[in-house]
């Protein structure tokens, strides 16, 4: 029995590798894109700890060369679902007993496991699957999933120690306890850190978990589950099923130990099973929480004092990095008419440079959007920006999906700021531009607060600080992480926790201690010492 209270070890942002030609990491790397390019991967369920293979295999893709075979995962069904329920439900006791300290080493291994012998293997399948390049997935499946193990643990060790004041001849305690039940998480395919964030999380508080990845993320989600096995995560404590979405849903929702839901996605997605899990309500032993990050509609807004050149180059990173696939990507812009000649001109000569091409090509800068699907609707709305009165194609406008999903980093100019690519979310490699006349900044922020439903990351470039001051104040709702003369993208655990509002999420800022209460419900324990042994109080006494 531990009699100590441990320090655990202080987090530190891991530093981002350079993948410079000639440096080991990035022979390292190239040597496991290998492995993996020449080797078919079978990818199956891990159920109470154990591979659960099915006869419904079905292919996995790199999406920038769609003829290519990565492998195959086992698909599954309800009763794979049950049975995961099953296995967390039985693997709660063991692991909500479990010492934080042994929880928390749990994790700290995880972390330094990533930092070495993983760091190649994740980053390969993300870049191979999720066709990132190289220093998209290292600042994503490697960096920021060690920091959200790192810092998780900190945030962990700061929740447990907080507890109340004591009067004289009592002892007041809190104690933080996991969810009755099981947490299910969905997760996105755009950041493998959120996808293994979204089980951890709950985990490392003694939860236990279900968890469906999006289909295209799979095959770097089976690399997560290895990582958790390696770092000694017991059975059952976060099972993997891949089944349809409906399904699952079915299964999931219906069962009255369902305790939370930890989701990256879309709105609707999330609306829909916000819904469903109302309208079940009182199926449930407990109000289930939830927990979600959703859609966004991002924006840069620069007022004429501005800097030209630093504004053009957060268009161009924060628009077209990971192809505009990031919750967070910049897709809408509102650039004073004085400043516009010069950031068309920046924009124009940047765009021009990117190459576009395979992961394995690290001059690439730009790869395949994720799928047809979302190749088919991005691709739509650039056919009809092509043909609309009012809108100049300043750069890109092409794609071809012969060999892969791609799309030419886009970028569009609009005379109307209402206009349909302004206030709809694409999630793709496209950037709409509103130019406005310099005298009407603050009538240009009114309309930038009414022409998006959601609230996720924007960006403010100015130099004059009173400007600074009142806009940052008037557009405090308009964004739940925002940024100062920086693009909106690239929130580092420790120092931005990530998270949106209104119909971009609940705002529970994953990497930061604010999540992790999510996942646990809390025990006040009051001990008296001396107890009384008369009811009567003073008042009762006659004078």
């Amino acid at each position: 029995m531990a009699n100590a209270f441990f320090k655990v070890p202080t987090p530190n942002n891991e530093p981002v590798k350079s993948y410079a030609p000639g440096s080991k990491e990035r022979a390292e790397l190239k040597a496991q894109l290998a492995v993996y390019k020449a080797t078919q991967t079978d990818v199956p369920m891990i159920i109470n700890g154990k591979e659960v293979h099915t006869d419904n295999k079905v292919a996995m893709h790199p999406p920038h060369e769609k003829k290519h075979i990565l492998g195959h995962y086992s698909k599954g069904n309800a009763t794979h679902v049950e049975a995961a329920i099953d296995a967390a439900l039985a693997a709660k006791e063991a692991w909500e007993n479990t010492a934080w300290e042994h929880r928390a080493a749990i994790f700290l291994k995880a972390a330094e496991l990533l930092a070495g012998p993983y760091r190649a293997k994740l980053n390969a399948s993300t870049m191979l699957a999720q066709s990132k390049n190289a220093f998209q997935a290292e600042i994503d499946a490697a960096c920021e999933l060690i920091d959200f193990f790192r810092y998780n643990v900190q945030y962990m060790t700061q929740l447990y120690t907080e507890q109340p004041d004591s009067n004289p001849g009592m002892w007041n305690r809190l104690e933080h306890r996991p969810l009755e039940g099981f947490v299910f998480a969905i997760t996105p395919f755009n950041f493998t850190s959120i996808c293994a964030n979204l089980c951890a999380a709950p985990a490392m508080m003694g939860n236990v978990v279900v968890w469906k990845p999006a289909e295209t993320q799979i095959y770097s989600a089976k690399v997560i589950m290895d990582l958790f096995k390696d770092a000694g995560l017991p059975d059952g404590v976060i099972n993997l099923v891949l089944a349809d979405g409906p399904a699952t849903g079915d299964v999931i929702f219906n069962h009255k130990e369902f305790a939370g839901l930890h989701f990256t996605g879309s709105t609707g997605v999330f609306q829909n099973l916000w819904r469903t899990i109302g309208n079940n309500i009182s199926k449930y032993n407990a109000y289930p929480r939830i927990v979600g990050e959703t859609g966004g509609k991002d924006y840069v807004i620069a007022h004429p004092t501005a800097n030209a050149n630093e504004v053009a180059t957060a268009l161009s990173r924060g628009a077209f990095e990971y192809q505009g696939q990031k919750c967070s990507a910049a897709s809408r812009a509102y650039i004073p008419q004085s400043m516009w000649p010069a950031v068309k001109d920046s924009l124009q000569k940047d765009l021009a440079s990117m190459k576009m091409g395979s992961v394995e090509d690290f001059s690439n800068f730009i790869n395949a959007v994720i799928s047809e699907t979302a190749f088919d609707k991005i691709s739509a709305y650039i056919d009809r920006a092509v043909a609309d009165e009012g809108v100049e194609v300043v750069a890109g406008g092409t794609y071809d999906k012969s060999e892969g999903y791609f799309i030419a980093p886009t970028v569009l100019r609009v005379d109307d700021p209402k206009y349909t690519t302004m206030c709809e979310e694409l999630f793709g490699p496209v950037l709409t531009i509103y130019v406005y006349e310099d005298d009407k900044f603050e009538e240009t922020i009114d309309i930038l607060d009414g022409s998006s439903p959601y609230a996720l990351t924007g960006a403010l470039f100015a130099v004059d600080r009173q400007v600074i001051e009142k806009a940052a104040h008037r557009l405090r709702h308009t964004a739940g992480n925002f940024y100062i003369n920086d693009k909106p993208t690239g929130a580092v655990v420790g120092q931005q926790p990530f998270g949106g509002g209104r119909a971009s999420g609940t705002n529970d800022k994953a990497g930061s201690i604010l999540n992790l209460l999510r996942w646990v419900s809390p025990r006040t324990i009051k001990e008296t010492f001396v107890p009384p042994t008369d009811y009567r109080y003073p008042f009762l006494d006659e004078a």
